[in-house]
């Protein structure tokens, strides 16, 4: 999986047969680089996301097979203020070693 941040949407008003319908998203990865995504979830700029990349994305719809080579999977609850990952058990989600 590859974390990133939506940075954007990208519209296409001209697509093939195959790709289905729903957003393309520009997203930026941990690694400072780009690249575009289907969103089946409906994410927001400046969300953090998860991505997955190839077979596993394209395999994600069922009955075609559809050109997606990155697929948006989850989206990383984060506090508003900090934009760090929330532990929802309640612990921290880095916890220094003693």
């Amino acid at each position: 999986m590859i974390k990133g941040r939506v940075i954007g949407k990208i519209w296409s008003s001209r697509r093939v047969d195959a790709m289905p319908s729903g957003a393309l998203l520009e997203i930026e990865t941990d690694g400072c680089g780009t690249l575009i995504a289907f969103d089946p979830l409906g994410c927001n700029s400046g969300e953090a996301v998860l991505i997955t990349q190839g077979s596993v994305a394209a395999g994600y719809f069922t009955g075609k097979t559809a050109p997606v080579d990155a697929l948006i999977i989850g989206s990383i609850d984060e506090d508003t203020k900090t934009n760090k990952p929330i532990n929802h058990e309640g612990r921290d989600t880095c916890p220094t070693k003693q």
